[in-house]
């Protein structure tokens, strides 16, 4: 089968290797119909490896690069493995990326994105942009049979953005300031207006992606090449929002996120950082600020097929592009860099 075989920082390579085997006990394979490229894979084409495991094998899973990228997908169940009863061949389904060992004590609490052996699925094993995929049964969660499969793609990082939600938590009647228009960022957007907030304004230079948050639910874009975002949101929400969600991952956003929040605000860390950021913890004590991390989701798939399903929530509007797998790295990997203010969520076809 073809597949995207990340083999080094911009060295993305498309060609030819063997089908994945009949699922061991407790797998599946899943035929995949579209996978997004993500955040993460895009780190990873320009600056890694950050996830990839290259000098020994993963705790988990004994892999190493190569490895094949893609864990944001959709498609069908078209093999089980031995002792698999919660899905059957035919099933529609939207996989999360987590493979986890279930002994430490965060699997033992089912916050498995913590587990000390976490392995994401096209990271740190073979992933998604391929024509099949072998994955663990219990990341599989069924979709509605009106459920496209693009929007379907679309389901995992909808869960990231649910996550970060309700690790604030956000509560009803909150503001909340969203740090990034990219596809996380407006699915955190998407998921606080969900949650309740009262307003939610967005952090972004990008023209199309201001438009883009605009739709989603934004009650304004603050652009920081155009105004002071500090003193404005201060202005907007009488001292600083109640929650603030940095979905950048930039040394120079994530100081600024800080100094929107409120005193005794929350403060979300979701963005992947290539590099350290400085931090003045002085704006934490001195505020009682609370800065708390988070990082893909545990119970959040469940409730985001839900939203999409009874239209709460609506993602095709993210998707900007769609491409054939051949073209992943032109069209896509290329594309996402050079025309980032164009694009938001560029989804493959692999076959």
């Amino acid at each position: 089968m073809k597949a995207a075989v990340w083999y080094g920082k911009k060295d993305v390579r498309v060609m030819d290797v063997p089908e994945p085997p009949s699922p061991q006990a407790g797998w599946v394979k899943v035929k995949v119909q579209w996978c997004g490229i993500c955040g993460s894979d895009l780190h990873e084409y320009l600056a890694g490896p950050i996830f990839i495991p290259v000098d020994k094998p993963h705790a988990l899973t004994g892999s190493t690069a190569p490895i094949i990228l893609g864990h944001e997908f959709s498609g069908d169940v078209v093999e089980v493995g031995p002792g698999v009863t919660n899905v059957t061949i035919g099933d529609r389904v939207a996989p999360d990326a987590c493979q986890v060992c279930w002994e430490c004590p965060r699997c033992q609490e089912k916050r498995y994105s913590l587990c000390e052996k976490l392995a994401f699925t096209g990271l740190m094993t073979d992933g998604a942009f391929a024509e099949y995929v072998n994955v663990p049964a219990y990341t599989i969660y069924k979709i509605p049979d009106d459920m496209s499969y693009e929007v379907a793609a679309l389901i995992e990082p909808l869960a990231v953005g649910m996550h970060a939600v309700r690790r604030a938590p956000l509560v009803q009647g909150d503001t909340a300031v969203i740090m990034g228009a990219g596809t996380i960022g407006l699915a955190t957007l998407m998921c606080a207006r969900a949650a309740g907030a009262s307003k939610v304004y967005t952090v972004e230079v990008a023209k199309a992606r201001k438009e883009y948050a605009l739709k989603a639910g934004a009650t304004a874009v603050l652009d920081p090449t155009e105004v002071d975002v500090i003193a404005k949101v201060r202005e907007l929400t009488n001292g600083g929002a109640d929650v603030v969600f940095e979905c950048v991952g930039s040394d120079k956003t994530a100081p600024i996120a800080i100094e929107l929040a409120r005193s005794a605000g929350k403060v979300v860390i979701v963005g992947i950082f290539e590099k350290a950021s400085a931090l003045n913890f002085n704006a934490l004590s001195f505020t009682e600020r609370g800065v708390v991390g988070s990082l893909a989701y545990y119970g959040e798939f469940a409730p985001a097929i839900q939203l999409v399903s009874d239209g709460r929530i609506d993602v095709e509007p993210l998707i900007t592009g769609k491409i054939s797998l051949d073209d992943i790295v032109e069209k896509g990997f290329e594309e996402l860099v050079n025309r980032k203010e164009q694009n938001i969520k560029v989804i493959v076809k692999p076959f």
